[in-house]
């Protein structure tokens, strides 16, 4: 009998998330494995920021795109649209912050989560 290893909804949509971040040149992409930790929110976090309110906005629409046409998913809740100082995206499963730098270093969220897997995602530079 062969063994087939099968990956959740919440993962595939995490890899589609992960790709649109990375397409539209993210800086500081994480992820954080949050089905481990107790009275979690989510399965995944994934946190990324962008240069200026302009590269978060792509970031945020590159997200939305590529995950409606990866996995036919529209997010359940979005924030921070109209400054695209802090935008979130609400997947339900797996949540994604894209920060300005500088507001990603003053709320640090990523500390909130010590007992969270994290895992930083590698981008390539052209």
């Amino acid at each position: 009998m062969e063994k087939t290893t099968e990956i959740s909804d919440s993962r595939r949509l995490a890899n589609s998330i992960l790709k649109g971040l990375i397409d539209k040149k993210g800086i500081d992409i994480i992820e954080l494995d949050l089905r481990k930790v107790e009275s979690a929110v989510c399965e995944y976090f994934v946190i990324c920021s962008g240069g200026s309110d302009r590269q978060v906005n792509a970031l945020a629409n590159a997200v939305k795109d590529i995950v409606i046409e990866e996995e036919s998913e529209k997010p359940w809740h979005i924030e921070g649209m109209d400054n695209c100082s802090w935008v979130l995206l609400d997947y339900a499963n797996v949540v994604v912050h894209i920060f300005q730098e500088e507001t990603r270093e003053f709320y640090k969220l990523e500390e909130l989560w010590a007992d969270a897997t994290v895992r930083s995602i590698e981008t390539i530079d052209e």
